[in-house]
């Protein structure tokens, strides 16, 4: 079902895109790379054996890394549409 001047499926298309651009954005992220390090490169505690092992490349431990992936990372978004009303929100 279109709206307005939009053709059969064009809303689905739009939704398809959006997926598929932040799919490519997550998979465009780095890994770490290189050796592991022992201590924290932030707080220098020490890194857990463990951890070391399972992230191969690891600068950070968990509570610095939780950190930065909480914090704001602003995107700027995409206006696909270019309607009064998707500009709005």
């Amino acid at each position: 079902m279109a709206g307005g001047w939009a053709r059969d499926g064009a809303v689905s298309e739009q939704i398809e895109a959006s997926i598929g651009d932040e799919l490519a954005r997550m998979k465009a992220r780095r890994a770490p790379q290189g050796e592991s390090r022992t201590h924290c490169a932030d707080c220098d505690e020490p890194i857990p054996e463990p951890r070391r092992k399972a992230v191969p490349g690891v600068k950070l431990c968990i509570e610095c890394q939780q950190d930065r992936d909480s914090a704001f990372q602003a995107r700027g978004g995409i206006n696909r549409r270019g309607s009064k009303d998707s500009q709005l929100k």
